[in-house]
This record gives C-alpha cells, sequence and structure tokens, in this order.
C-alpha cells in the first residue's frame, strides 16, 4: 500500500513522531507562558494600604523573600502619560502632577502568569461585602478610582480570569473597559492595557508606608524595605517632595 501511494514505509511512520514532538513542543510552551513574568497593577483608593496586602501575598503565594519583592506604589490610568518624563504626587512646585495627568494611585506588580488570578482574587478581596474599597467614604476623586491594568486590557485572557476570580470572591463589582482619565465610580472597576496606560513609578517615601486606618501601623521591617531597596540601587526617579493630606481621608 505504501508502495502504491509512492512514499516509504517509514514516511508513513514520520506523521505520528512528528505529532508526538509537537504535542511534547506546545506543553512545553504552555508551561512557559504559564511562569512567564507579567506587569500588572491594581488600584483602590489610597495605594499604601494595598502595597502591603500585595507584599503579603507576593510572600505568600510565591514564597518571595523581601529583597525579591516586586509590589511598588506608583501611578497610572491617564491619557496623558507623563510630563516631562515623570509622574508626581501632588506637590507645591506643580510639577507632573499625577492628577492632572488623569492618573490614578496604583500598585505594580511582576508575578508569573500563571498566579494572576490569585492575585486577582488578593485585590478582590480588599472591598467589603457590599463592594466599597477601604476609604470609599474618605479620599474620593478620579485619583483614587478602582482600576487594573493587565497586557491587553478587557480583550485579553486575563480579562477573563479577572472576572472569574472576581466571581470567585463575591461578586461584588462591575467591570468597564477604561479608557483614560476615568471617573472614580463606587463598585466599578476598569480594566486597563497595560500598554496603553503603563505604570509609573512612585516617590521612594510612598513606598512601604503605613496605612491610613488604625491597625495599620506596620513594623518598621516592612516600612525600611524602601530605603534598603534605594541603597541597592533602585531608581526612585527626581520628583520635588508632596503635599500630605491632600485627599479627604489623608492621601
Amino acid at each position: 500500500a505504501a508502495a502504491a501511494l509512492g512514499v516509504s514505509s517509514s514516511a508513513l511512520l514520520l506523521p505520528t513522531s512528528v505529532q508526538a514532538e509537537e504535542e511534547a513542543t506546545a506543553a512545553a510552551t504552555s508551561e512557559e507562558e504559564a511562569d512567564q513574568l507579567i506587569d500588572v497593577y491594581f488600584g483602590c483608593g489610597c495605594f499604601w494600604h494595598v502595597q502591603h496586602e500585595l507584599v503579603e501575598a507576593e510572600k505568600r503565594i510565591l514564597g518571595r523573600k523581601d529583597s525579591e519583592i516586586t509590589a511598588r506604589t506608583g501611578y497610572a490610568g491617564g491619557s496623558a502619560g507623563a510630563l516631562n518624563g515623570k509622574v508626581c504626587y501632588h506637590n507645591g512646585l506643580q510639577q507632573s502632577d499625577y492628577g492632572k495627568l488623569g492618573h490614578a494611585e496604583v500598585v505594580y506588580l511582576k508575578i508569573p502568569s500563571s498566579t494572576f488570578e490569585d492575585f486577582a482574587a488578593e485585590y478582590f478581596r480588599l472591598f467589603d461585602k457590599d463592594g466599597f474599597r477601604p476609604d470609599q467614604f474618605g479620599d474620593r476623586g478620579s485619583e483614587y478610582r478602582n482600576l487594573v491594568g493587565i497586557q491587553g486590557g478587557a480583550k485579553s485572557k486575563f480579562s477573563q480570569q479577572l472576572v472569574k476570580a472576581s466571581i470567585a470572591t463575591g461578586d461584588k463589582l462591575d467591570f468597564a473597559v477604561g479608557k483614560g482619565d476615568d471617573r472614580d465610580a463606587a463598585k466599578l472597576v476598569f480594566v486597563m492595557d497595560i500598554q496603553q496606560y503603563p505604570f509609573y513609578k512612585g516617590e521612594q517615601y510612598h513606598q512601604f508606608h503605613d496605612g491610613f486606618n488604625l491597625g495599620e501601623n506596620y513594623p518598621n521591617s516592612y516600612n525600611s524595605l524602601a530605603s534598603q531597596f534605594a541603597k541597592a540601587g533602585e531608581d526612585f526617579g527626581t520628583c520635588p517632595n508632596g503635599m500630605l493630606g491632600v485627599g479627604l481621608g489623608g492621601l
């Protein structure tokens, strides 16, 4: 039969071998993609408390040590991007003010793509049973809106995982496609494309800071991480010192 088809018997065996090789390659690729590190950010109100909770999640989910923590406070979600190469907290010099640029306070992470849903669940646990963020009735305004930055935005597979994690943690929130400079709306999370709306790292003094609520005076081992990373060479930009107490609840 093989001769009648004009091919050798060894050639007939080749597809099975090739198929097995392709399946193995596909499996390896899938595993590699699952382990690929991705950039994400989460925002819901003041970024101090959010950073602490995500640092704890990095330690618990990924087993990271203090020196391996990637959670950083900063700004994202504005259409204007940076001004003069930077985005800053409110400051007396009025330099590159994040609010005027349309940004919100967020916390950045670099995590394996396979763990995104786990971190999304941690984010949704920051909201109470009614879908309100911790400072919903304190800090107000677009600087404190709820948003999540992911690769591909609302059209990506991560968006589907985001909704799945939300449902698993009580289905308390609605979602909208982030278009930049979005409003502050209760119980609503804007999904941002992190390529179109990138993260801008915040100032050193905003990193690993105590929260504003009772019980959020974190240990010195946590607070000192900012100076440790700075001494190790991390760049926290050149923004001027900011003005605290701008938001109704503090920051």
